[in-house]
């Protein structure tokens, strides 16, 4: 067995069965009182059911990394097992191991392995290394927003003419090229230009090929950038930021943005 089993939250069957198109929904639709009647994950296990998970599973799958924590689930005699960011399930004498998959919570629609995860992968705003980011001013640009993007992502650019119509927000662009050698070239004219934030908007929204780069650029900012996405899991492209802790992946609608910049003053 490989010793590294990736987490794919891909449940579109599932989830259409439940009438849900996406995992955001999941959350959206969930009732406040009947969330509060489900058992959280993540909750303390016995220390002897703990360390006999922990033998069994390590003498079974010798290549099977170091355990990082044992949880209970809200499924009587099923196991949380984490490895990093990573989550894997199991009984309660560590016979069968739970792979891929999530835990759906049939009453509230609510995917409670990706709440999980976004739990264990929240990123702190004082943590972002904004020096390593374009930054855009909207307006007084009051709210913050900051957003992991590669420049040949196809949805970036579709965030980006959603992103340029919301007001008053600062915009932290992290130049993020997971896509192939032309993102690292695009991503390193982006970086190196005279107006990095105008390049990269002419590129996004009008498809003006940034300049290539002439002499030497100091490039390190986006190696920082690689090493702080794979440390934080960002698997992929927009992947935002808000400054309440809040990360979510994908190309959000505008008034989706609009909702979660709200939410996050709130509760600054």
């Amino acid at each position: 067995m490989s010793s590294h089993f990736p987490i794919r939250t891909t449940l579109p069957l599932l989830l259409a069965c439940l009438g849900l198109a996406s995992a955001p929904q999941l959350h959206a639709q969930a009732a406040p009182q009947t969330q509060a009647q489900t058992p959280a994950p993540g909750g303390a296990v016995a220390p002897a059911l703990e360390a006999a998970l922990r033998k069994n599973l390590a003498e079974r799958i010798q290549s099977l990394p170091k355990i990082d924590e044992v949880a209970r689930t809200p499924i009587a005699g099923l196991y949380e097992i984490r490895i990093g960011h990573d989550l894997y399930y199991t009984d309660e004498k560590g016979e069968y191991l739970i792979v891929q998959g999530s835990i759906i919570d049939t009453r509230t629609r609510t995917n409670l392995t990706e709440a999980r995860i976004d739990k264990l992968t929240a990123v702190a705003w004082d943590a972002l290394p904004l020096k390593d980011a374009l930054v855009i001013k909207q307006g007084n640009g009051q709210r913050k927003l900051a957003v992991f993007v590669d420049p040949n992502c196809g949805y970036c650019k579709r965030f980006e003419r959603d992103l340029v119509a919301i007001k008053d927000v600062t915009v932290y662009a992290f130049l993020y090229p997971i896509l192939g050698a032309d993102s690292q070239t695009k991503a390193r004219d982006v970086w190196c230009a005279k107006d990095p934030g105008k390049t990269w908007r002419a590129w996004m929204l009008d498809g003006a090929v940034p300049a290539k780069t002439m002499g030497r650029c100091d490039t390190a900012a986006l190696e920082r950038n690689i090493e702080f996405g794979r440390k934080y899991r960002v698997q992929g492209t927009p992947a935002l930021f808000f400054e309440d802790g809040t990360r979510k992946p994908g190309a959000l609608p505008g008034a989706e943005v609009e909702r979660l910049l709200a939410a996050a003053a709130r509760k600054g």
